[in-house]
């Protein structure tokens, strides 16, 4: 299984300002912008640190993810929530023939932590593959929860004041853990 982001964020989208005023770049001088591609990259990762332990993507964008076999009873959980909107389902055999699903043949279930496609998905194909394309995320900035929110720029911030890459390398710092711990998947008994 393999789970690839096929949009990123764009750079205008990223709250570089609101992280330059947390971390009080620029009091009393003007911002000439000079230091926006180091916040961007400790935004970037900060974003990333957090999704990975969160299983959500936090800004809304599109992914593909590709397996080789459905889930169990008609049901396929999805890697990362919140998804939004399943764009497609395509069928793939052995030597790269591509069918598209009917839509009309599954249904998106939403969930906070384990969004499903539900139906009768059709077999996969032996030695072949399906790709499941679907936009998943909060959506813009000021849809990502207040606390979420608040956790990347605490992490970004612990990113950017550690640059030259010396100091502790054990995790997240406790309020950044604190945030997201609410966020976090619950794995109880077997696989997801």
């Amino acid at each position: 299984m393999m789970l690839e982001e096929l949009t990123a964020v764009t750079t205008l989208d990223l709250p570089i300002r609101a992280f330059a005023e947390h971390l009080k770049l620029g009091s009393g001088f003007a911002d000439d912008g000079s230091e926006d591609a180091v916040l961007e990259v400790c935004l970037r990762s900060a974003m990333a640190a957090i999704e990975v332990r969160i299983g959500k993507a936090l800004m809304t964008r599109s992914f593909s993810w590709e397996l080789t076999r459905w889930g169990a009873d008609g049901v396929q959980v999805l890697p990362i929530a919140p998804v939004a909107v399943v764009n497609s389902v395509t069928l793939v055999d052995r030597v790269g023939a591509e069918t598209v699903v009917d839509a009309a043949g599954y249904t998106l279930e939403r969930d906070s932590h384990r969004p499903k496609i539900i139906g009768s998905l059709p077999r996969i194909p032996d030695g072949g593959r399906a790709i499941l394309a679907f936009d998943a995320g909060f959506g813009n900035w000021d849809a990502v929860p207040a606390d979420l929110r608040q956790a990347v720029l605490l992490q970004a911030a612990g990113f950017y004041e550690n640059r030259a890459g010396e100091g502790r390398v054990n995790g997240m710092p406790f309020g950044v853990s604190a945030l997201i711990e609410a966020y976090r998947p619950i794995r109880i008994g077997g696989a997801w």
